[in-house]
């Protein structure tokens, strides 16, 4: 079967101006839930939208997959009074119906997993379902304004642990299948299954205050993936700010030099002798960086601005899991993965957000022993591990 996904985009929204690539704990809103989409059982993902920046960021940064593409979303469907359904009509039609499950997904979603979305297409491939929806359990007690309860007895107020709660959808992802869309034009219908998410995805980024709750949930979530004491396996690291001091002289049109520290060089070849894997992604694309990496033979990754995405690639493909993963990197496009693997270490040069959010706060500055400090500190931890 066919699975295809919409992320529905709009340039402009009144709520927070520019939400959807405002950046949530260091990456643009959209692309945390682009990045699960990615690694799902999803064929391809339709970035919808009108948004030129969006649109140009996606085609720059996301080579490393061939499941992403860009749709442009026509001037009717881009306004803040059209449904939903409307836009995926308009790019079903641009697609002549040819999938057999569409996915809605919503980017002020950010806590949708592969997992949920796995789970919503089974619904309807093993399941034979029409359609499934993501909803939580919510154990609060419901009114009306009239002083009604809706889902309990007040006068036989029940205890939380015999209380069955209220399913209330999410609105993170809904599927449906071709025949069924086809049809009726609606994100569900016909026999509709129900899929569960945790209760802190019932959050969604609408207002500015919905924002700073959000970066607390994902920054929690992603504190769970550091747990278990394992050796370090990975260590990832950044280029500008960490191998070098985060300066570069310039010419009219291209980068003349960079100045990298020979004492971090001997750190790496330490690294590599006591069976530590390097690996460098950046999110510049430097030729100078290119042949100083090759010279130190590491595994490097040049363009990658979505590096919570991409090192989850390498994560799968290496086996890992994060809690065996360190990584060091000194500006907030590093947050994530900072937040999310055992050792998220900042140089003594790193952004203060860095600094707040670090395990491991380095002596040493970018360019001048950081990465050598950092290497010392893994080989002597996992020797007491």
């Amino acid at each position: 079967m066919r699975k295809i996904a919409i992320i529905p985009l709009r340039a402009g929204s009144k709520g927070i101006p520019g939400k959807n690539k405002k950046k949530l704990l260091g990456r643009p809103l959209f692309s945390w839930t682009l990045g699960e989409a990615i690694l799902s059982k999803l064929d391809e993902i339709y970035v919808f939208t009108d948004d030129t920046d969006i649109i140009n960021y996606v085609q720059l940064n996301y080579n490393w997959t061939n499941k992403v593409k860009i749709m442009e979303r026509s001037e009717e469907s881009a306004t803040d009074t059209v449904s939903t359904e409307y836009g995926m009509v308009e790019l079903a039609k641009k697609l002549n119906y040819n999938f057999d499950i569409l996915c809605l997904l919503q980017a002020t979603s950010p806590l949708t997993t592969r997992d949920d979305i796995n789970r919503c297409l089974a619904k309807i491939e093993e399941e034979k379902y029409d359609s499934s929806l993501t909803v939580v359990n919510t154990m609060r007690f419901i009114w009306k304004e009239s002083g009604e309860s809706i889902n309990y007895n007040y006068n036989s107020r029940p205890r939380r642990q015999d209380f069955e709660g209220l399913l209330v959808e999410n609105g993170a992802v809904y599927t449906i299948t071709r025949e069924q869309f086809e049809k009726t034009g609606v994100r569900i219908g016909g026999k509709i299954a129900i899929v569960k998410m945790p209760e802190d995805t019932l959050t969604e980024i609408d207002e500015k205050e919905d924002w700073v709750i959000m970066e607390k949930l994902i920054e929690n979530r992603l504190s769970k993936l550091k747990k278990g004491n394992t050796k370090i396996q990975l260590l990832v690291l950044d280029v500008d700010g960490v191998f070098t001091n985060g300066n570069v002289d310039t010419g009219e049109k291209v980068e003349l030099s960079k100045s990298f520290s020979l004492i971090d060089g001997m750190g790496i070849e330490i690294a590599r002798e006591e069976g530590l894997e390097i690996i460098v992604m950046t999110s510049e694309n430097s030729d100078i960086v290119s042949t100083r990496m090759n010279k130190l033979k590491i595994e490097t990754y040049l363009g990658i601005k979505d590096k919570y995405s991409f090192l989850e690639k390498i994560r799968e493909d290496k086996k890992l899991n994060r809690n065996q993963i360190a990584y060091l990197g000194d500006d907030i496009n590093d947050l994530a993965n900072i937040c999310s693997v055992k050792w998220g270490i900042t140089p003594n040069n790193g952004t203060l957000e860095n600094k707040i959010k670090s395990d491991l706060i380095l002596n040493n500055k970018g360019g001048n022993g950081a990465i050598r400090e950092a290497i010392n500190f893994i080989l002597k931890y996992n020797k007491n591990i």
